[in-house]
C-alpha cells in the first residue's frame, strides 16, 4: 500500500497516528507530496483524488481512497478487529457523529483560517485560494475564531467522559488531536482554563502510537519556504 501525503501536515499526522495505532505503518510506502509547490493541484495527482488534498491511499490493485475517514475505516477494519471505528452499530453511530463534530467545528475550520487567514503554504497555491476574493482574509479570520468558539464544547464534553465517543479512544480523538495541533501552529492555542482538554490532549499524546508515529518534522526544506512564505 502506498499513502500520499507530507510531513507534519495536519491530515497526514492523522493518518499517521491511525497507521501506528493498529501496527500498520512497515506496510506502507510513503509517497510526499510537495504542498507548497502546490503537487496536490497538479494533473497526475488530480487524477487520483480531484479534490487535490491529501492524504491519498493507494491499495495493491490500485484502488485509490480518499478522505481521511474512509482511509481510517479502510485501515482499521483491514484486520477484522476495528479499534478506531466501532464493532456495535450504536458505536458506530456516535463514533461518526463525533467524527464529524471535531471535522466540522474545528479541523476544517482551522484549515481555512490557516490557508484564507494568513499567508498558509505561499505563494504557489494561490491560484486555487481565490486571490481576488476580497472577503477571503476575513472569512478566513471568522473561521479562526469559530475553531477558538467551539473549544469549549470539547472541553465540556471531555469533563464527563474521557474520550469523544465515550469510554474508549477512536478516530474523532485523533481528529481533534490533530485539529488542535495544527491549531496551536497557526497560532490559535486553547485557552488556559480549558482544563479538560488540556488534560485530554496530553493523555492522547502520551499514547504510544502518537508519541512515536512517522513524519512528525518537517522536510528543512518546507521550514525554510515556510519561513519566507509567512
Amino acid at each position: 500500500m502506498k499513502i500520499y501525503d507530507r510531513e507534519a501536515g495536519p491530515h497526514p499526522a492523522l493518518i499517521r497516528i491511525v497507521l501506528a495505532e493498529k501496527g500498520l505503518e512497515e506496510r506502507i510506502e510513503f509517497v510526499s507530496i510537495d504542498l507548497m509547490a502546490a503537487e496536490q493541484k497538479q494533473p497526475g495527482f488530480l487524477a487520483m483524488n480531484p479534490i487535490g488534498k491529501v492524504p491519498v491511499l493507494e491499495l495493491d490493485d490500485g484502488t485509490i481512497i480518499t478522505e481521511s475517514t474512509a482511509i481510517t475505516e479502510y485501515l482499521d477494519n483491514l484486520d477484522g478487529h476495528p479499534t478506531l471505528t466501532g464493532t456495535t452499530p450504536r458505536d458506530k453511530g456516535v463514533i461518526h457523529m463525533m467524527q464529524r463534530r471535531a471535522e466540522m467545528m474545528l479541523i476544517d475550520a482551522v484549515d481555512d483560517y490557516f490557508h484564507y487567514g494568513t499567508p498558509g503554504l505561499g505563494g504557489a497555491l494561490r491560484p486555487w485560494r481565490m486571490p481576488d476574493w476580497s472577503g477571503a482574509k476575513e472569512w478566513g479570520q471568522r473561521r479562526g475564531a469559530y475553531a477558538v468558539a467551539n473549544m469549549p464544547y470539547f472541553n465540556d464534553l471531555l469533563a464527563k467522559q474521557p474520550f469523544l465517543a465515550g469510554e474508549g479512544f477512536s478516530m474523532p480523538d485523533i481528529t481533534l488531536f490533530a485539529g488542535l495541533m495544527f491549531a496551536e501552529i497557526v497560532g490559535l492555542p486553547i485557552a488556559p482554563e480549558l482544563t479538560a482538554l488540556h488534560d485530554w490532549r496530553g493523555k492522547v499524546a502520551d499514547r504510544p502510537a502518537v508519541k512515536n508515529r512517522s513524519g512528525q518534522v518537517p522536510r528543512p526544506e518546507d521550514l525554510a519556504r515556510y519561513g519566507d512564505a509567512a
